[in-house]
């Protein structure tokens, strides 16, 4: 699993070793990740829709799925809340109701779902077996982060100053502590050894690169799980950040985990006010680059 670990890793901070000033370039870059994470997506529905016995799996893999969104939620939440109570964060209030656009980001949620579901109904009705797809998939997934990795180093971002931001590193830290203490609570219900436990509990809302590189290494089921787990948290996330932000910014911004930087971020601005959004920032770029690299290590273990 060494070299699974490699192939993660090394795409990312290669991408990331490369400074690009052309913002031409830099909008090419961004469609071409947008259509890869829905390809990818689609090579993950496939490979669920071509797994044998997939109809007898279902049932326990919405088990697993519950069991991670829940286990995560309470112990995301909880870590989270210590944090605040450690380093409250004052926000300004918000006059209204959340912005018109909250709604088609609500939906716009559900888009990986449709994507993955596309990719099953046709692996399980209409396409015949493709065993070429998992090698298609590592591929386009080594092409994702490396261009990932370049979105990050040219995101205008200073590592510096988004390290020094106490308030998005303490959040960023607080949430991967809570989701590795999840992990290893649900060892006995997952039945996984406790490092492929820890690395599907590593994904913080990451769901195109968990679902792929955690499929790849434990199979389609799992990488089917841990997809629904990192998509379901994106959604929820929508959900809470308007009813928790005022009062508790700390666990708003935090369950978002690493779409607090992208998806998420326009409801944390309309909702908390233009403090949140360097925090936000913040401790999204940080989960952001964590996630790829606790999965890779990770998983190296086994």
């Amino acid at each position: 699993m060494l070299t699974g670990a490699l192939l993660i890793l090394a795409p990312l901070f290669l991408g990331f070793a490369i400074a690009l000033e052309n913002r031409r370039a830099m909008t090419i870059i961004h469609y071409t990740v947008e259509g890869l994470v829905y390809f990818i997506l689609l090579l993950l529905g496939l490979g669920l829709g071509q797994m044998e016995g997939l109809a007898a799996q279902l049932g326990g893999m919405a088990a697993q799925v519950m069991a991670l969104v829940l286990v995560l939620f309470v112990a995301n939440m909880f870590g989270l809340w210590l944090f605040h109570r450690w380093q409250p964060m004052s926000v300004e209030r918000v006059e209204g109701s959340v912005s018109p656009g909250y709604r088609r980001l609500f939906l716009a949620g559900l888009k990986p779902l449709v994507a993955v579901i596309a990719g099953l109904l046709a692996g399980y009705y209409l396409l015949p077996d493709m065993p070429m797809a998992e090698q298609l998939a590592t591929w386009a997934l080594m092409f994702l982060l490396f261009l990932i990795g370049l979105q990050l180093r040219n995101a205008g971002l200073s590592l510096r100053k988004l390290l020094m931001n106490r308030q998005g590193l303490g959040i960023a830290l607080a949430l991967t502590l809570s989701s590795l203490v999840a992990g290893a609570l649900l060892i006995p219900w997952l039945g996984l050894p406790w490092h492929d436990a820890l690395a599907v509990a590593s994904g913080f809302g990451w769901y195109s690169l968990s679902g792929i590189v955690i499929g790849e290494a434990l199979g389609p089921a799992w990488g089917g799980v841990a997809f629904l787990n990192d998509v379901l948290r994106e959604i929820v996330a929508l959900a809470i950040i308007p009813l928790l932000i005022a009062s508790r910014p700390a666990m708003a911004i935090g369950y978002g985990g690493a779409t607090a930087m992208d998806f998420t971020l326009p409801v944390i601005r309309s909702s908390g006010g233009l403090p949140c959004v360097p925090v936000a920032i913040a401790s999204g770029f940080l989960l952001s680059f964590l996630s790829p690299v606790l999965m890779g290590v990770f998983l190296s273990l086994g």
